[in-house]
């Protein structure tokens, strides 16, 4: 859903016959490979000294969290939604061959055409192939996550193919060469008068300019929005959406949005093309019931989200007149091979982990290096993308664990557990799946010290006598106690945080003096 400005995009008074497109946009840069993205403590080291985004951040997150906290709690049985939630996303899950076959044959019997993307390189030849074949040069898009994962904007363009992002958070991040930060408002990072600004530096270039005299009023960017989408809406014969879910049972495509931009897209072009996560189906309609209660209350605090468009194949004089299905896997079946770190499969990309998570209010999206930041990225990315690549390996660390991701998860996705086990992974090393092929990978750099200390302290704590004598030897050396720790992550560590006292004795020897045995 997005939920962060413009509502119904209609609009009085615009001509019929709308002006010839303006010269293609400005180009942007492709998305860049996970490796070249420093690592998560280096990005979030620059971030949390940006004044200006701290306070964008923290009024935006704490309005979201509030509003969202006041919704869940009018249902009596949240719990039980919540539960319910989880239980029909790991049942399709476990059975998930089944239901992408029922997908794929309802679909098709609808007359829709289903492609299978096994990664971002076929899915992005999938969809360049089919847009050329209309003979079109630009397409509209709406709920493009998935389409922002495998870099489509990009190979589109390298097609001579303009993507026109329409949800009005993409369209700010599109306008102003920029990436998203967050699931739900992917240009949080951004206060009003930046967003003005941008308008009016760049709407000309992409088609219709902003007016002149455009203020930083809510009500005045989001008109200047509508008239500059209205022209594309009206022209476009092509159109790119994601999807909040698919049934397998009927066929039907479902997409929750909050701005009107999304029925445009998907009822207006003659063609419609779905890039959808293979993860996003459920097995029959009335599972619907469940999810279209949690993720409005969950993602913008609503009751029910202003637009639901579902679309099942296509018919005669209604809507599009060819509609196309792409299945991406992209590391979503390898992800499935793990049994902890499967249940970052249920998100239904709510965003409400990342509006309770301290280090994301503090570090702000882009220091995830993903199109998906915050707690999920933070599970999500390492398990899509491997941990080869030094963001990768550092997401799982850049958590507190303090659990307040899993308490609001409508979906009841355990983060700081798929954290604690993705640590282990990029520290320890071990098996993994990789492309459907069982592998051992190597732990990651860095993280030497800390197995060592591991082994250290398994070995002591399997010697009872040992860890007394080392209990005593600390409590006798308390004076020397340092104030620093050494080598880098001791360091970083004791930078922000004072190292505890030492007691005088220890518990035992406390327990042996006043209880008189062991």
């Amino acid at each position: 859903m997005s939920g962060d400005g413009a509502t119904y995009l209609g609009m009085p008074g615009f001509p019929a016959h709308p002006p010839a497109p303006a010269p293609g946009p400005a180009p942007v840069p492709g998305p860049a490979p996970a490796s070249s993205f420093p690592a998560f403590p280096e990005a979030a080291r620059a971030a949390v000294h940006d004044e200006r985004l701290r306070a964008n951040l923290r009024h935006a997150t704490r309005t979201i969290r509030d509003k969202r906290a006041r919704a869940v709690t009018e249902l009596a049985d949240w719990e039980r939604l919540r539960e319910a939630g989880r239980a029909i996303k790991d049942h399709t899950l476990r059975h998930l061959d089944h239901y992408l076959i029922q997908l794929e044959e309802a679909v098709t019997a609808a007359g829709g055409t289903v492609h299978w993307a096994a990664d971002a390189a076929e899915a992005n030849a999938i969809v360049t192939a089919l847009v050329e074949a209309t003979g079109e040069r630009e397409v509209v898009k709406v709920k493009s996550m998935a389409t922002q994962e495998i870099g489509l904007n990009e190979a589109l363009e390298a097609a001579g193919i303009a993507a026109y992002e329409t949800d009005l958070a993409e369209l700010i991040v599109q306008l102003g060469h920029d990436r998203p930060s967050h699931i739900l408002v992917p240009a949080i990072h951004r206060n009003r008068a930046e967003i003005r600004d941008v308008f009016r530096a760049e709407m000309a270039r992409w088609g219709r300019p902003a007016p002149a005299d455009l203020t930083d009023r809510p009500a005045d960017l989001a008109e200047a929005a509508r008239r500059h989408l209205r022209e594309k809406f009206l022209r476009a014969k092509v159109a790119v959406s994601g999807a909040n879910f698919m049934v397998a049972e009927t066929g039907t495509l479902v997409v929750l949005e909050s701005e009107g931009n999304g029925r445009m897209c998907l009822t207006l072009p003659e063609t419609l093309i779905s890039v959808v996560g293979i993860e996003k189906v459920v097995p029959t309609f009335r599972d619907l019931e469940v999810f279209l209660q949690t993720l409005p209350r969950s993602s913008t605090a609503e009751r029910m989200n202003p637009y639901t468009t579902m679309w099942t194949g296509t018919t005669d004089g209604d809507g599009p007149r060819a509609f196309h299905l792409v299945l991406l896997d992209n590391g979503r079946t390898d992800t499935l091979a793990d049994e902890v770190g499967r249940q970052a499969l249920r998100c239904i990309r709510c965003s409400a982990c990342l509006n309770v998570c301290p280090v994301y209010e503090r570090a702000g999206g882009h220091a995830y290096g993903s199109v998906y930041p915050g707690p999920i990225g933070a599970v999500l990315s390492p398990q899509l993308r491997g941990t080869d690549s030094p963001v990768d390996a550092s997401l799982p660390f850049a958590s507190t664990l303090c659990g307040a991701c899993y308490e609001v998860c409508p979906v009841a996705i355990d983060i700081p557990e798929v954290l604690v086990h993705l640590r282990e992974r990029v520290a320890q090393g071990g098996p993994v799946t990789r492309e459907g092929v069982r592998v051992r990978i190597r732990p990651a750099r860095g993280h030497a010290a800390e197995r060592a200390a591991m082994r250290a302290a398994r070995w002591t704590l399997d010697h009872p006598a040992a860890l007394r004598a080392g209990e005593r030897l600390l409590a006798r050396a308390r004076r020397f106690r340092p104030r620093r720790l050494p080598g880098r992550t001791g360091r970083a560590w004791t930078d922000t945080r004072d190292l505890p006292e030492l007691p005088a004795e220890s518990f035992r020897d406390w327990w042996r003096r006043e209880r008189g045995g062991d």
